[in-house]
C-alpha cells in the first residue's frame, strides 16, 4: 500500500538541514557537534519509522514537483530504499560520535567544513536511497559526488588533491554514462520509474535495451568499484578515517551497488535480464573483481589501502548475488550489503583508532599492538572473522545464502568463486590479526615507531630503551612490547564506543539476524521481486 507522506522528504532533509547550523557554530565546537548529533539522531528516528512501515508493506511517498515533463522529483520509502536509508543513518550516528574523537584527537584543521560536508553527504545518500525513479536517483547520485569531494581532499596535500581529481574524473564520467542510459531507457519505454519486475516494454527493443543496460551498469559500476573502474577507491583512502569508514565503505560505494540493484531488479527486472542474457556478463565482471581485488589486497602494507581493496572485492559479492537472479542469491546480496557495512566500518574505525593512539599506518608496524589497544584489536579480529566468513559473525550468514543462491542458479563456478574469495580474505586479514597479537620482536621487518604520545616507551618513560634499541617495555616473558593498557585506558570513549558498537552489530547480525529490521526488509524486497518464489 502506497500512501502520500512527508516522511521520505523529511528523512532527506534532516541531515541537509544541519549543514547551515554547523557552519554558523564553527567557532563553538561543542555547539557544532551538538547539531551533528541532533541531526544524526533525528535521521535514525525517521529512518526507523519508514523502515518499520516498509517491512509491513506500507510505502510512504513524497512528490515535490517535476524534473522534466512526465518525470517527478519524488521520494519513495519502499523496502529496498528503507533498508539502505536505515543502514546509512545508523552508521552515520556511530561515525559522528567517532569523528569527534578522531578530529579532536589529531587536532585536524577545518573541522567545521568537515562536519558540514559529512552531513551534506549523508543527506544526499538519503536522496539516493529514497528516490522514486531513476532520474531523481541520478540527481542525488551526482550531488553525492560533489558533497564528498571536500572530504576526500580534506588534508589539502598534493596526494589528497590528486586523489580528489581521480575521484571526480571517475565518478563524473560514470554520471555521464548513467544520464545517457536514462535517455535511451526513456526513449524506449517512456518511463524511468522503479517497478518490481521491470519497466514494461523493454523486451520489445532488445538492442536499445542492451545499450541502456550497459550504460547504466558502467555508470553505477564506477562507485560500485567494478574492475577496471575501481582505481579511484584505494586513492581516496587519503581521506580522514571516518570518511573512509562511512562514505567509502558504506554510503558512496554502496550507492553504486544500490544503483545496480535498482537497475537489475526494478528497471529491467529478472525476467527481462534473463531473456536478453544480460545477467551473465555482470556476474562474470563481479566474479573477476572479487578475485583480482582480493589478490591486490595481499600486496598492500598500508592498512587502509589494503582494506580499500578488500572493499572492492566485497562489493562484488553483492553484485554477483543480484546478477544470479535467484531468490536466495538476491536475499543473500541484500543481507551482505548490511553485513559488510557493519564489518568494514568496524575495521576502518579500528584503523583510525590505531593511528590516533599510536601513529601506526602500516601492517608491518603493528607487532604486538593488542597490548596497547586490547579492545580495539578484539573488535578488529571479530570484524575480520566476519569478512572471512566464519560462523557467529554477520558475514557467514550472508555468504551462506549467496553460495546457496549460486547453486540454486546452477552456477557452481560462481559458488566456488565465493569460496575462493573468502580464502583470499583469510590470507589478507588473518596475518594482520596474528601480527597484532604476536610478540613485537618476533615480527620480521618490524619498523619501530618514533617516540611520542601513545608510542611504546622504556620503563623510565623515555621514547627509547637505554641500549638504544627499539622502544619498548619489559614484558612478563622478557621481550619488548607496547605498554599495556586496559579497555578503559586505551583510547577516548568517542573512538572506542562506536567501533565496539559496530562490532557488536556484526555479531548480532551473525547470531540472531532475523531479529533485526534489516532481515525483514531484505525478505520484503526479495518477495517483491520474486512474488512466486
Amino acid at each position: 500500500m502506497t500512501t502520500a507522506s512527508s516522511l521520505p522528504v523529511l528523512l532527506v532533509a534532516a541531515p541537509l538541514a544541519a549543514v547551515v547550523p554547523i557552519l554558523l557554530t564553527g567557532a563553538h565546537p561543542n555547539r557544532r557537534e551538538a547539531w551533528t548529533m541532533l541531526a544524526a539522531l533525528l535521521t535514525v528516528g525517521l529512518a526507523a519509522v519508514t523502515a518499520s512501515a516498509a517491512a509491513e508493506g506500507v510505502v510512504h511517498e513524497s512528490v515535490l514537483g517535476s524534473l522534466v515533463v512526465g518525470v517527478p522529483l519524488a521520494f519513495r520509502a519502499d523496502a529496498l530504499g528503507a533498508l539502505f536509508a536505515l543502514l546509512a543513518s545508523v552508521l552515520w550516528l556511530a561515525a559522528s560520535v567517532y569523528s569527534v574523537g578522531y578530529m579532536r584527537g589529531l587536532d585536524e584543521h577545518h573541522q567545521t567544513r568537515y562536519f558540514a560536508a559529512f552531513a551534506a553527504s549523508v543527506g544526499t545518500t538519503m536522496g539516493v536511497a529514497l528516490s522514486a525513479n531513476l532520474l531523481t536517483l541520478f540527481v542525488f547520485y551526482e550531488l553525492l559526488t560533489v558533497a564528498t569531494y571536500p572530504l576526500v581532499t580534506h588534508h589539502e596535500t598534493a596526494e589528497a588533491r590528486r586523489a580528489g581529481r581521480t575521484y571526480l574524473a571517475f565518478t563524473l564520467s560514470g554520471g555521464v554514462a548513467i544520464l545517457a542510459g536514462i535517455v535511451v531507457l526513456y526513449a524506449v519505454t517512456g518511463s524511468v520509474a522503479f517497478v518490481a519486475g521491470g519497466v514494461p516494454g523493454l523486451g520489445t527493443e532488445p538492442v536499445l535495451a542492451g545499450v541502456a543496460y550497459a550504460l547504466l551498469v558502467v555508470g553505477f559500476g564506477v562507485k560500485a568499484a567494478l574492475v577496471p573502474l575501481h582505481g579511484w577507491l584505494p586513492d581516496a583512502m587519503v581521506a580522514p578515517t571516518p570518511v573512509s569508514g562511512l562514505l567509502h565503505a558504506v554510503a558512496v560505494v554502496k550507492s553504486g551497488v544500490f544503483g545496480l540493484v535498482r537497475v537489475v531488479l526494478f528497471v529491467f527486472g529478472a525476467g527481462t535480464v534473463r531473456s536478453l542474457g544480460l545477467g551473465t556478463p555482470l556476474a562474470v565482471a563481479a566474479a573477476v573483481t572479487m578475485l583480482v581485488a582480493g589478490v591486490l589486497a595481499l600486496r598492500q602494507d598500508r592498512l587502509k589501502r589494503g582494506l580499500a581493496y578488500s572493499t572492492v572485492s566485497q562489493l562484488s559479492y553483492i553484485v554477483l548475488g543480484v546478477a544470479l537472479l535467484t531468490p536466495a542469491a538476491v536475499f543473500g546480496a541484500l543481507v551482505h550489503l548490511v553485513a559488510h557495512a557493519f564489518m568494514k566500518i568496524t575495521l576502518f574505525l579500528c584503523a583510525g583508532a590505531i593511528y590516533v593512539e599510536t601513529g601506526v599506518q602500516r601492517v608491518g608496524e603493528m607487532g604486538g599492538i593488542w597490548r596497547r589497544l586490547p579492545a580495539t584489536m578484539t573488535a578488529f579480529a571479530v570484524a575480520s572473522a566476519g569478512l572471512v566468513g566464519l560462523p557467529g559473525v554477520a558475514g557467514f550468514v550472508s555468504k551462506w545464502y549467496l553460495v546457496l543462491g549460486a547453486l540454486e542458479a546452477g552456477a557452481a563456478p560462481f559458488a566456488a568463486t565465493y569460496l575462493l574469495a573468502g580464502l583470499l580474505k583469510l590470507l589478507f586479514l588473518w596475518p594482520i590479526v596474528l601480527i597484532a597479537y604476536a610478540d613485537r620482536d618476533a615480527i620480521a621487518g618490524f619498523r619501530p615507531l618514533p617516540g611520542g604520545e601513545g608510542a611504546p616507551h622504556a620503563e623510565d618513560g623515555g621514547p627509547l630503551a637505554e641500549d638504544g634499541g627499539p622502544p619498548g617495555v619489559e614484558d612478563d616473558d622478557g621481550g619488548r612490547g607496547w605498554d599495556r593498557r586496559t579497555p578503559l585506558t586505551e583510547s577516548s570513549w568517542q573512538l572506542l564506543v562506536p567501533l565496539l558498537a559496530t562490532a557488536a552489530g556484526a555479531l548480532v547480525l551473525g547470531v540472531v539476524p532475523d531479529a533485526t529490521p534489516f532481515w525483514d526488509l531484505a525478505a520484503a524486497v526479495t518477495a517483491e521481486v520474486f512474488p512466486g518464489g
